[in-house]
């Protein structure tokens, strides 16, 4: 009973809870706080491979660009991982072999920053599932490039990587926590103020 009440809460993170434009309009003016905050969520889902900052050459500021190492899609075993943004997503990436890889775009603007966050899954390809027993007495050619590693174990062959699109679930989830650090108004009046105001009505 406890663990199917558990269950629907360890398939995945919760829900975003808008749509978010992208890309993502920053209204700050300080770019290397901007930066660091989109660095910062974006280490929270990938290794970063290669930062190209926002500088500011001449009296022009250059587009920054953050790309990623390729990070196999988490399980439903990987319960504190987020890069599988929904429960299919979870179950897509226990099932096949999945991989994502960002790419972050900051271009200055005259109010801010527009932040494009695209991610790309990727399916692995492979000559036949690694377990199956279907058709092992048939000729087969497709795996004839095996290599052989030190010690007598031998490699697979894989073919390389299906691109799958573009990954929406994720993106909106990069700019969600973007947007909660950089471009989320303040509230207004600050909740001290309006408890002072209800204390002086009563």
């Amino acid at each position: 009973m406890w663990g199917l009440a558990i269950l629907p809460g360890c398939m995945g993170p919760p829900p975003v809870p808008q749509v978010y434009q992208n890309p993502l309009a920053i209204p700050q003016a300080d770019r290397d706080l901007v930066w660091d905050q989109i660095v910062d969520v974006v280490d929270n889902y990938f290794d970063v491979e290669r930062e190209d900052r926002v500088r500011l050459e001449g009296n022009v500021l250059t587009v920054g660009r953050i790309d990623t190492v390729p990070e196999p899609g988490s399980t439903f075993l990987e319960v504190f991982k987020g890069d599988s943004a929904t429960p299919y997503e979870k179950l897509e990436s226990t099932l096949q072999s999945i991989r994502r890889r960002a790419l972050v775009q900051v271009v200055p603007t005259e109010s801010g920053y527009l932040v494009d966050v695209a991610v790309y899954k990727e399916l692995e390809d492979v000559p036949q599932p690694e377990m199956a027993t279907a058709g092992r007495a048939t000729l087969r050619h497709d795996t004839s490039n095996r290599r052989t590693l030190p010690g007598g174990c031998e490699q697979p062959a894989t073919q390389g990587w299906i691109p799958l699109g573009r990954d929406p679930a994720l993106e909106q989830r990069m700019l969600h926590e973007i947007y909660l650090r950089l471009a989320r108004p303040p509230a207004w009046p600050p909740p001290w103020r309006a408890w002072r105001r209800h204390g002086a009505q009563s």
